[in-house]
C-alpha cells in the first residue's frame, strides 16, 4: 500500500526490530483485552506498539477507514522507553507518525 502512514508504520516496525524491541512470539490474547490506555496493565509499551497499534492502524488503512483525528504516541515512548539506547530513533518515527495522522 502506498500511503504515507503505511510507510511510517513499516519504518516503525523496522526500527523496533533494529532496537530489538520486536517480539517473535505473540502475546496472550487476554493481554489484548485490556481497557487501560496503551494496555499499560498487561503489555509493555513496545508490545502495545507491535500487537495493538501497528495492527489496528494497518487494518484502518486497508479498509479505507478514517484514521484517528489526533494522535500523540511519542510522549508515551519518551516515558516508557526513556532508558533505551535507541529512544531518539524511535521518537523520530513516532513523532512523524503523530504528525502525519494528526494533519
Amino acid at each position: 500500500m502506498d500511503h504515507p502512514v503505511w510507510r511510517l508504520l513499516d519504518e516503525l516496525e523496522h526500527t523496533l526490530r533494529q532496537a530489538e524491541l520486536w517480539q517473535a512470539t505473540p502475546v496472550p490474547v487476554e493481554a489484548l483485552r485490556s481497557t487501560q490506555p496503551f494496555c499499560c496493565d498487561t503489555l509493555r509499551f513496545e508490545q502495545w506498539l507491535q500487537f495493538v497499534f501497528v495492527v489496528k492502524m494497518r487494518a484502518l488503512l486497508q479498509s479505507g477507514s478514517a484514521l484517528p483525528a489526533n494522535m500523540a504516541i511519542a510522549p508515551m515512548a519518551e516515558i516508557s522507553l526513556a532508558q533505551h539506547p535507541q529512544l531518539a530513533v524511535l521518537l523520530n518515527v513516532l513523532q512523524r507518525l503523530d504528525l502525519a495522522v494528526s494533519e
